[in-house]
């Protein structure tokens, strides 16, 4: 049986591993969240992950594994935020477990993670040239509000963008 936590301290570094090989690198090729064609450089690391986690109180990351003892295979950041809104994001799943589900699973239950603790509803940015994960969170119950927000050029901690008409649309989903 999968087993769902939130992380532990000692588990930043894998994490980042996990965020990196979905998100960029030769193990994202094998899965469909790869955005690496849009970017490189790291998705993330663990000095990032740990200073994100200092700087916004509440924040976790929840992670999925087989067994105890053994390394998450899934992860997901939420973060409170102002009123009854929570932010979902970097919602990570292996490439070599991609395509059975997980994402989806790891996505309710962050939402009812952050339903337990007070949200009314959720919201995410995603890169605007992100068709098919766009239209993947709209099957979700997420809908664009038509709000943006511009890509950070120029600050590799968000990797180093392939073209230049990158930006983020805001996603909203009532809980």
């Amino acid at each position: 049986m999968p087993l769902l936590r939130p992380y532990q301290d000692h588990e930043l570094a894998d994490l980042a591993v996990l965020v990196n090989s979905a998100y960029r690198g030769e193990l994202a090729e094998k899965g469909w969240t790869s955005e690496s064609y849009l970017l490189g450089g790291q998705r993330t690391d663990e000095d990032t992950l740990r200073a994100d986690l200092a700087a916004c109180p509440g924040s976790t990351l929840l992670t999925l594994r087989d067994a105890e003892g053994a390394k998450a295979h899934a992860c997901v950041w939420l973060q409170p935020g102002e009123s009854d809104a929570w932010y979902v994001g970097m919602v990570t799943v292996s490439p070599l477990r991609q395509a059975g589900g997980i994402g989806r699973a790891m996505l309710e239950a962050a939402e009812a993670y952050a339903k337990e603790r007070g949200a009314r509803r959720m919201t995410m940015t995603v890169i605007s040239v992100r068709d098919t994960l766009i239209a993947w969170y709209e099957r979700r119950g997420y809908r664009l509000t038509g709000e943006t927000e511009p890509f950070p050029y120029g600050d590799e901690r968000f990797g180093v963008p392939q073209r230049d008409d990158l930006g983020f649309v805001i996603m909203e989903k009532a809980l």
